[in-house]
């Protein structure tokens, strides 16, 4: 190859191609180039997960699997616009860094242990059922075993389940630090 085949700027001074239409710009490699979206079976509407504002999310997904996430120009909320963190909810769905596992500390034990998420939900599952059964006041309909406080980084929708799920469950002492 070539000197003036491998610096596009010097193509461009040798075709007289000032404005990089006729292609002196465009490599092998970026002939080849498609958009990670072209090959996915299905787009999924969907909604980002950090704040309240509910902005639109398309997620594009191939096999079961999620291809790439973008904005969802449909939505009214945000016309297909994410800030910097819905942008990067695809590395919070699909990054290697993303744990898979929980650590667990035994009653009275000095080292933790790492345990599968599956089994870490059953256990609390399990200490919740548990605690209702023991506490539980039939007159009133209600457990004063169990209470909750959330947390600021939970958005409104969070925050309605939790509070339809512990009422459910006969939960009365439910708290919210975002509330404060």
């Amino acid at each position: 190859m070539d000197f003036a085949n491998q610096w596009p700027v010097i193509r461009q001074l040798i075709d007289r191609d000032f404005t990089s239409e006729a292609g002196a710009a465009v490599s092998d490699r970026s002939k080849t180039l498609r958009a990670r979206t072209e090959s996915a079976d299905k787009v999924v509407k969907s909604i980002c997960p950090y704040c309240a504002v509910g902005c639109g999310q398309d997620v594009y997904v191939k096999d079961g699997k999620i291809l790439n996430i973008e904005g969802d120009y449909d939505s009214p909320i945000s016309r297909g616009c994410l800030c910097p963190k819905g942008s990067a909810t695809f590395q919070l769905v699909t990054g290697s860094h993303r744990e898979q596992r929980v650590l667990y500390r035994r009653p009275h034990g000095t080292q933790w242990e790492a345990l599968p998420l599956e089994t870490a939900m059953d256990m609390v599952a399990e200490r919740v059922r548990a605690t209702r059964d023991a506490t539980w006041d039939s007159a009133t309909r209600r457990t004063m075993g169990i209470a909750h406080l959330g947390g600021a980084t939970l958005d409104n929708e969070e925050n309605y389940l939790i509070k339809k799920l512990f009422t459910s469950l006969g939960i009365v002492q439910i708290e919210n630090q975002a509330r404060i």
